[in-house]
């Protein structure tokens, strides 16, 4: 999550500096011919508000629903402790009973990162290449929307049958139909593809910066209405808005988003071959993996290798923090869903102020290499760390958001970085590479910090914060490397100058001689 909102930022950082001739276009327009063209370019946006938003406004309610379910159908606890637990009213339960709810929650949570992660890593590779053999973009947008729909369904079913279903029957409801349907890494995917494809290249920032822009929106939104919907229309009327958007946004997008001719190549006319074989071609996905080897200048394959590193490195402690934080503020703090809303807003728009801080102060005014940049981030996430883990109350608690707002510029870096490494006809295969690294994440650090939690909260709460700085730090290390690197590339570019200089020098000489002697 707090992924996209570096992703949004970013793209809103380029709007900032369009190009001179289109400010003197824009000037003269007037305030309803602007209106007007942005009506008429609205294509993917309201979609993808109808797939964001609900999916954020019920993520409390989900978390509620499973500590719900484990607490009085999977561990059958008295209805007066369970209801303490909910109220959060310390006086009719223990210590021991929370722990123990919350320690069976993020043991499911374990291996429903396992299916929402692993499922849609796969699936993602073969739809980028089966879209852009086929040029459609509109299955990758309606699909994931799709599914999230039957994930409410499930949510609704798990309330109305709240005694009949266990805990495990929510928590497959909420992992297997986003990922048999592609989640959130094909919904993003297919958007910033449709846009790409239907905008010029003049256009194109724009376009791309206000998806961007919508998605920060979204998720801020999102997040402050989670905690005050769920109090005050429970789990029929949160899952039973989600569902209401989530059709809207179906209904839209088949009827509204028509499909793009994406080049001027019509699309080969191919015998009839089996869906799913045409799908799972694999000759299509062995050259995506081959950028990340291939030999060039600049030391290019280490490089790249230690950049899809650095992606596990910086992205998986986001999933990490983001699938236990709820639990933990909880246990430490006593917090209910209102005070965890109104926090994860705060950290949100303190998130986007720091990044943006960071890449106009560092970047556009120092001139800052992007290394350093990175550097910066890593660091702000180390430090931050340990204010989270041993926060002893709230106060400094929030402080912690204010020491990490840096912390958002680091991917930002790694995609420039990355940008000027391979060619310009390998930056969609480089990205889907990006896009598989970021899949993979929830798999491997969902379940890790889901265990680290459950097995430290009687010791230290808060150790899955110090487990994470851990994680990090060797991303600092990393980046000085980068840097280094970077330098070396332009001492080396500095020393080819010169002898190019000298050599011009010295051929001037040759010139002027041989033109002196003629003239004698």
């Amino acid at each position: 999550m707090a992924l996209q909102r570096a992703k949004s930022v970013e793209a809103e950082l380029h709007i900032t500096a369009p190009v001179e001739n289109d400010e003197e276009q824009e000037d003269s327009r007037t305030f309803l011919q602007k209106a007007k063209i942005i009506v008429t370019n609205i294509t993917v946006e309201p979609v993808f508000v109808m797939y964001l938003l609900p999916s954020i406004m019920a993520s409390l309610a989900t978390q509620n629903l499973n500590l719900e379910k484990a607490c009085r159908v999977n561990l059958n606890l008295s209805q007066e402790i369970c209801d303490g637990l909910a109220s959060r009213n310390s006086s009719m339960y223990n210590e021991t009973d929370e722990i123990v709810v919350q320690k069976l929650v993020a043991s499911m949570y374990a291996w429903k990162n396992i299916v929402q992660s692993l499922v849609p890593a796969i699936l993602l590779i073969f739809i980028g290449s089966w879209s852009d053999r086929h040029q459609r973009r509109k299955p990758c947008i309606v699909l994931p929307i799709f599914g999230e729909a039957l994930t409410s369904i499930g949510f609704l079913l798990c309330t109305f049958f709240f005694y009949q279903l266990p805990m495990e029957f929510s928590v497959l409801s909420e992992a297997l139909p986003p990922a048999l349907t592609g989640g959130w890494f094909t919904m993003f995917m297919g958007v910033y593809s449709y846009v790409s494809g239907i905008s010029s290249v003049e256009t194109r920032t724009v376009r791309i910066g206000a998806i961007s822009t919508i998605s920060n929106i979204s998720w801020t939104i999102g997040i402050a209405l989670s905690g005050i919907l769920y109090v005050a229309i429970g789990f029929y009327g949160v899952f039973s808005l989600s569902l209401t958007l989530y059709v809207i946004g179906i209904i839209y997008g088949c009827v509204m988003i028509k499909e793009s001719k994406l080049s001027n190549t019509p699309v080969k006319k191919e015998k009839k071959v089996n869906f799913l074989k045409d799908f799972f071609d694999t000759k299509h996905i062995v050259e995506t993996f081959r950028v990340a080897v291939k030999d060039g200048a600049k030391n290019r394959k280490k490089r790249i290798c230690v950049i899809m590193l650095l992606v596990m490195v910086i992205i998986g402690p986001l999933h990490g923090e983001y699938q236990v934080m709820y639990l933990f503020v909880r246990y430490k703090f006593g917090w209910n869903e209102i005070d965890f809303s109104i926090f994860q807003t705060y950290n949100a728009v303190v998130y986007t102020l720091g990044t943006i801080f960071s890449l106009s102060f560092f970047s556009k005014y120092l001139k800052m290499d992007d290394a350093l940049l990175g550097v910066i981030s890593s660091t702000s996430k180390v430090l931050s760390a340990l204010v989270y883990a041993f926060a002893p109350n709230p106060i400094i608690f929030y402080l912690g958001a204010i020491i990490e707002m840096l912390n958002g510029t680091s991917f930002i870096a790694l995609r420039s970085i990355i940008s000027k490494l391979v060619s310009p006809d390998e930056l969609g295969k480089i990205n889907s590479l990006f896009g598989v690294s970021e899949a993979l994440m929830p798999l491997v650090y969902g379940p890790m910090y889901s265990l680290v939690y459950k097995w430290t909260i009687n010791v230290v709460p808060g150790a899955f914060y110090l487990f994470g700085g851990v994680l990090t730090f060797p991303a600092i290390l990393i980046f000085l490397w980068l840097y280094t690197e970077h330098k070396k590339d332009a001492r080396e570019e500095k020393e080819n100058k010169a002898q190019e200089e000298e050599l011009l020098k010295k051929n001037e000489i040759v010139i002027t001689t041989e033109n002196n002697h003629q003239a004698v």
